[in-house]
């Protein structure tokens, strides 16, 4: 990964829109090469996919719970299950499997805390878990999806 591709990269996560030319001026190389740089690291995987970053408060789900689940099931039936039912909650919109005292976090983004009872009774409704944990933002610090480009080999 040269700073050439590392440019196009921040570029493309600043505004996944930004016309071919000014990321190419922005890069220091022409358009077409830079085209054919963004088309190679889409090919690659390194750019997943292109999408709109939409405003939390205006679309009414502002508010940010993380949500932490502990289980005492340890199967692969329990755990493909409990996988299938959180990815289809649309509210979840972060989740992962994690190492310690905690088996799963989750962000879910709700308009208030009925929005997020309404999840929680959902999840407790359809499987069994051994605790669960909620805690809701008050202030968002720093949000980003970019990642550093900079340690890419």
């Amino acid at each position: 990964m040269d700073a050439i591709n590392q440019k196009i990269l921040e570029c493309l996560q600043e505004d996944a829109a930004m016309p071919v030319a000014d990321i190419a001026a922005r890069a220091g190389i022409s358009a077409s090469p830079c085209w054919r740089r963004i088309q190679a690291l889409t090919e690659a995987g390194v750019i997943r996919r292109r999408v709109a970053l939409l405003d939390a408060r205006k679309l009414n789900v502002g508010v940010s719970v993380f949500v932490q689940i502990r289980t005492n099931q340890h199967s692969m039936a329990w755990a493909e299950r409990f996988c299938a039912l959180i990815a289809a909650i649309p509210e979840v919109v972060e989740f992962y499997r994690m190492s310690g005292t905690v088996d799963y976090m989750l962000r879910v983004v709700v308009p208030d805390i009925a929005g997020y009872d309404a999840v929680y009774k959902r999840i407790i409704r359809d499987i069994d878990i051994y605790d669960v944990s909620s805690s809701f933002s008050m202030e968002t610090i720093k949000y980003t999806t970019a990642l550093p480009v900079t340690y890419a080999p």
